[in-house]
């Protein structure tokens, strides 16, 4: 296993795209392989792509850009900038806000980050705040989504792992919400000693709000329909993918009027390219699986954990500590890929939920999008916004402590976490 990760890390060092540096690396196990001959690494990527779960994955990002094309984002900006624009550091608690609603829709960080960054950034930077704290807010924020129904980590972390998307989907709503206050709440402390209030802030009527609450009910009310929908059995995850892409078509066409032929051309263009991507990783992941599981890793690796450490909360919060250093260098959706097999199996030998530990895992290895040294959200933003990376890194230090704290809350209060699952599913 060693060889392997040798492997794929030199690959990444020397520019290889992430897909091919995964499907090289797992093919080494094949190629020194005493015992397992190469055609089972092909029927490993083959058999990957042979998943009913999967399906979700392209549905939702297709229905993700779809809702982009349709005026569903102009609608939730409208009602964020209303609800919370007048408050101290107003713009960036719309982008907070818009995040945490924009989570219901993309399912994808980055996308959401560089949204945000084109709409709100110059908006920011117009208005006296720092490029570096307008960038931080931005990146930082986008990390709800990780959390927030439809994310597209949670559904991998789902299939890969073994456990139910439905009940990863209620988990991630309760974090969801409080990762917003905490950063809701950082944001306004930094914004109220620099001074970031509008001169002509004033409180918004309940007839605005209603107003603008109303113009965008389809978007608010698709979270909602998402999980009644899975709750009350009349889809599986993956059906309710199929139906986010009848519903996107429908509120674009009829109910907004926004969506044309043309858009919805560039909306499949968009996805084609996404979900291409997405789902060479996830078919070249499957050699790798197949490695861990062979090697017994998991196995390895909990002999090694629990012979020093007894506590299981300690036991994740070093699994933890690891997944965030990972992230700190490989993108988030590899690691859930290659690193669920061997955690899962390591974090139910003692007895810690593994719903519980995706909601957690999730938050740390997105994370490492929007942190140096290969934060992905973090160059998009920054290059966007024409901010240097050093007074990104100076600005998003409150919010990552914010976030880090709550996973901490998280880990040692489950309750928060596993209390909408438990009262769903019993």
């Amino acid at each position: 296993m060693l060889l392997i990760g040798a492997v794929f890390l030199v690959l990444l060092i020397l520019g290889a795209p992430v897909a091919f540096a995964i499907g090289l690396s797992g093919f080494v196990f094949f190629m020194t392989s005493d015992v397992m001959p190469m055609s089972i690494g092909v029927q490993k990527v083959a058999s990957v792509s042979q998943s009913f779960p999967l399906l979700a994955v392209p549905f939702f990002v297709f229905a993700g850009h779809l809702m982009n094309e349709s005026g569903i984002t102009d609608r939730l900006f409208k009602f964020a900038n209303i609800t919370v624009s007048w408050m101290a550091g107003g713009l960036a608690q719309v982008s907070i806000i818009l995040s945490t609603l924009m989570g219901g829709v993309s399912g994808s960080a980055v996308a959401d980050a560089a949204m945000e960054a084109r709409i709100l950034g110059p908006q920011m930077i117009g208005n006296g705040y720092s490029k570096g704290y307008s960038a931080a807010v931005i990146a930082l924020s986008s990390l709800i989504t990780a959390t927030i129904p439809p994310s597209i980590g949670l559904i991998l972390y789902g299939y890969v792992g073994q456990v139910s998307i439905g009940k990863l989907f209620l988990a991630g709503i309760v974090p969801g919400l409080l990762m917003m206050l905490f950063l809701m709440v950082t944001a306004w402390l930094v914004a109220r000693r620099r001074n970031y209030v509008a001169a002509d802030a004033q409180k918004p009527s309940v007839s605005a709000v209603g107003y603008a609450a109303w113009d965008a009910k389809w978007a608010l009310a698709f979270p909602v329909l998402l999980i009644v929908s899975i709750r009350g059995g009349l889809f599986t995850p993956s059906e309710v993918g199929a139906f986010a892409v009848v519903y996107a078509f429908i509120v674009g066409f009829f109910a907004h009027r926004e969506l044309t032929l043309a858009k919805a051309m560039h909306a499949i263009e968009n996805s084609v390219a996404d979900i291409g991507m997405i789902m060479l990783i996830i078919l070249m992941s499957g050699m790798i699986g197949f490695a861990t599981i062979f090697l017994q890793v998991p196995q390895t690796i909990a002999g090694a954990l629990l012979s020093g450490i007894t506590q299981p909360q300690a036991i994740v919060a070093v699994i933890l500590a690891m997944l965030f250093v990972a992230g700190l260098f490989v993108e988030s959706t590899v690691l859930v890929l290659l690193l669920t097999p061997i955690f899962v199996p390591v974090i139910k030998s003692v007895g810690f939920d593994p719903v519980h530990f995706g909601i957690l895992m999730m938050t740390l290895v997105t994370l490492g999008s929007m942190t140096p040294p290969v934060g992905v959200a973090m160059y998009t933003v920054c290059s966007l916004l024409d901010c240097k990376i050093e007074d990104y890194v100076r600005e998003s230090l409150p919010f990552v402590g914010a976030i880090i704290l709550l996973v901490m809350v998280l880990l040692f209060f489950p309750g928060v976490v596993l209390f909408l699952p438990h009262l769903a599913f019993g």
